[in-house]
């Protein structure tokens, strides 16, 4: 197996072909709603503890799937930071080809698990657009969590831990952790107190870089409020996404270091994988 320049490892590695990951994370989705072919609505799938997951689920997600190589048809976890369009909007494709897309049906339930408010937008899709919008032909277990709840899959390793963030009144950040290994996730945020310290120790921290610095709100963060959160998390590998104009996705790196943070950083492209190894290894392709 090949890594591109970005590997790098914690621990020995020993001889040998490189061990299975513990922790697979792909970016399906590294931008935001505007059109941008490179970079779709956010989304990311996270292969842990037996479990396959997506952590939002924004426009493209279902194709950014097909082009990366990933399984859509066997999804165990949908995982929302939020309602809005461009976290949630492939929900409702994604229910319809469960249901009209697999020969045979499947048969394995899906677990949603989301904020207070996740029930209440898929009664909003069912009303929009028919019951049959939100039922795949199968079981769906919808977990609601409290916005300072964790989950955890029955007889799984994975489990996930929220933490409010300051974008809705029901949006989170979420701490996923399996084997020893830890991605963080912000999804959409401004500064929040006790944020960093809830993502602290994380080995991937993915933030969101909404702004460029001299145009802050209390929505967003910029390049100078990421190195904040990211001196006070932490992590081993820090992605930068959700990069509104006039903000360059690829340049946004280099704005955070300037602001001060000193660690590992890269900007979030669809497409990209981390993988995380069972000793300690950090590989980034």
């Amino acid at each position: 197996m090949n890594y591109g320049p970005g590997s790098q490892a914690r621990g020995p590695s020993g001889g040998g072909a490189d061990p299975e990951p513990l922790v697979t994370l792909t970016v399906l989705g590294s931008g935001t709603l505007l059109p941008d072919d490179a970079h779709h609505s956010p989304a990311f799938h996270l292969r842990a503890g037996g479990l396959r997951c997506l952590l939002d689920c924004g426009s493209g997600t279902l194709h950014g799937m097909a082009r990366y190589g990933l399984s859509w048809s066997d999804l165990d976890v949908l995982a929302f930071s939020h309602f809005h369009t461009d976290h949630l909007g492939d929900l409702a494709p994604l229910f319809f080809a469960f249901r009209h897309g697999l020969r045979p049906p499947r048969t394995e339930p899906l677990t949603l698990v989301g904020p207070p408010g996740l029930e209440e937008r898929l009664e909003a899709l069912a009303a929009a657009f028919g019951d049959h919008v939100i039922d795949p032909g199968f079981p769906v277990r919808v977990r609601e969590l409290g916005r300072r709840a964790g989950w955890q899959a029955p007889g799984a390793v994975l489990r996930v831990r929220f933490h409010p963030t300051a974008h809705t009144d029901r949006s989170v950040a979420h701490r996923w952790e399996a084997g020893g290994c830890m991605v963080a996730y912000t999804g959409d945020t401004g500064p929040q107190p006790e944020l960093g310290a809830f993502l602290r120790g994380a080995d991937v921290l993915i933030s969101e870089c909404g702004l460029p610095d001299g145009t802050e709100m209390e929505l967003h963060m910029t390049p100078s409020r990421v190195a904040v959160l990211a001196r006070e998390a932490r992590p081993r590998l820090l992605i930068t996404t959700h990069v509104y104009p006039p903000l360059v996705p690829e340049e946004v790196p280099e704005l955070v270091a300037e602001a001060g943070w000193a660690g590992r950083v890269e900007a979030g492209r669809d497409g990209m994988v981390v993988e995380l190894g069972s000793r300690g290894e950090l590989r980034v392709r």
